[in-house]
Order: structure tokens, then C-alpha cells, then sequence
């Protein structure tokens, strides 16, 4: 199985900094950054408004558990967006290329 973990960071630069070191250590095989994005959120019962970045990585459902960690030790937040969304289909080629770059 593989799936799609949705990181939300500070910036386009710790995306990159957390994208890269999971693709270093074959935990994703490729990420995606969507460098700006709107967010509004409840924070210890305030309404917050913060413009973030958007990491999207790609992944096999294995390798979760080590990405929450992973990310969890290098994130700037206290309590990061780190959500697995599975991945229920997809060409066989790309499946075939996420099995050959990664643990």
C-alpha cells in the first residue's frame, strides 16, 4: 500500500529542509510543495489566520510511522499537520517507480 502524507510548515524553506531529509533517507520518494497557502485554524481556543506552505509526500504506508517521527523531530511547530491519506490506486509505473526508491 502507499499513500500521500500532507505536511503543513512556515515557510517554502522548512518544506524544502523536511522534504529533502525524507527524500535523502528513502523515507518519500518524491515530495510536492505548494510554497503558499491560506490557513485558518483553531489554536488553544483562538481562531489563528497564518499563510504556510503545503508539503506533499509520496510514500508507502510502511514508512509512516517514520515519517511522523521523523518530521515531529526537525518540524518548527509544537504540534505540526502531519496527516497519511492512503492511496487506493495508481498507475502501475509510478507505483513500480515509489517501490524502487524507497526502504
Amino acid at each position: 500500500m502507499y499513500a500521500l502524507v500532507y505536511i503543513t510548515t512556515s515557510s517554502k524553506e522548512e518544506s524544502k529542509e523536511i522534504g529533502k531529509r525524507l527524500v535523502e533517507e528513502k523515507l518519500a520518494a518524491c515530495i510536492n510543495i505548494v510554497a503558499s497557502i491560506e490557513s485558518i485554524y483553531l489554536w488553544k481556543g483562538k481562531i489563528e489566520e497564518d499563510e504556510e506552505s503545503l508539503l506533499i509526500v509520496k510514500t508507502k504506508d510502511s514508512n509512516i510511522g517514520k515519517i511522523i517521527k521523523r518530521v515531529k523531530e526537525i518540524h518548527s511547530y509544537e504540534t505540526p499537520a502531519i496527516l497519511a491519506i492512503p492511496i487506493i490506486k495508481g498507475s502501475k509505473d509510478y507505483l513500480d517507480y515509489l517501490d524502487g526508491e524507497l526502504n
